[in-house]
């Protein structure tokens, strides 16, 4: 009897998780079918989810009806640069944090966690002054130059994690001769690899994405990354009704996102059992 209503149990489970999942990639589907349709298509009624004809042809209109390419290569100088160097600094601070006696290393813990707490409208114009007096404005630095220094969420995330980590392993290294430098890159990186990729993803996929400070400082067509370059075709082509070419430009910017998941996928999954189980 029990063991019937465990499998009933599962099957209601099965069931409430496939319709969440239809529910969620329903849209990536609608955006990418109707990427390929004509533009009547897209009125049509009942809508058509398999597009009748196809229309690759998109997808080559969309490269020469705005400055696509230089909006991609834009914003994946911007999301590269900052993600791979913040999490090289933010994986040292949380070490530094966690492992070394440093004063006041508590306080001024605490207080970039208060940090967090300040919203970004409040800094905005202090900071758009303090870059536009270092004559950046309309460049890619602005975006770059605060996350070289790191992400205070990915320094408290990968902090708690290192709290796992035994104090005994650093100390025996330190009798080895090893320095601190060496200890991270040889002992503790390795370990907190889960940790570093399921925070890196989420921090791509947060620049890469962005779209409040791009508009603040970047005014050239040139200069601007991959989502101002969509909303100026939403912009200009929505009241042509072009939605087959808005949604390919939307659907380009996806890819990158994909990748990078479908890249670090595994590592994310050994952080979350791996976080399971210490719970």
């Amino acid at each position: 009897m029990r063991s019937r209503s465990y499998r009933s149990m599962n099957v209601i489970v099965t069931i409430v998780l496939a319709v969440g999942g239809i529910i969620m990639i329903a849209p990536l589907l609608w955006t990418f079918t109707t990427s390929l349709k004509t533009r009547e298509a897209v009125f049509a009624l009942p809508p058509q989810w398999i597009p009748d004809p196809v229309q690759w042809e998109n997808y080559l209109r969309v490269w020469s009806a705005g400055p696509l390419a230089s909006g991609i290569w834009n914003s994946i100088v911007v999301s590269v640069s900052v993600t791979v160097v913040g999490t090289a600094t933010s994986a040292l601070a949380a070490f530094a944090f966690a492992k070394m006696r440093l004063p006041f290393k508590n306080v001024v813990f605490l207080t970039l966690l208060v940090a967090i707490m300040i919203p970004f409208p409040t800094i905005m114009i202090p900071q758009f002054k303090m870059f536009g007096d270092l004559g950046m404005v309309d460049t890619l630095w602005p975006l770059i130059l605060p996350g070289l220094f790191g992400n205070i969420v990915m320094i408290f995330f990968l902090r708690q994690f290192l709290d796992s980590v035994p104090d005994s392993i650093i100390e025996a290294a330190k009798l080895d001769g090893a320095g601190y430098l060496r200890i991270f890159w040889t002992l503790i990186f390795p370990a907190i690899r889960p940790a570093v990729a399921a925070q890196f993803i989420l921090w791509f996929m947060a620049v890469w994405n962005d779209y409040l400070a791009p508009i603040i400082y970047l005014n050239s067509p040139e200069r601007q990354t991959l989502q101002l370059v969509i909303a100026s075709f939403n912009a200009t082509y929505a009241s042509q009704t072009d939605y087959p070419l808005i949604m390919a430009a939307s659907f380009i910017a996806l890819i990158p996102v994909l990748v990078v998941f479908v890249i670090f996928q595994r590592q994310i999954i050994e952080s979350v059992a791996l976080t399971g189980a210490k719970g």
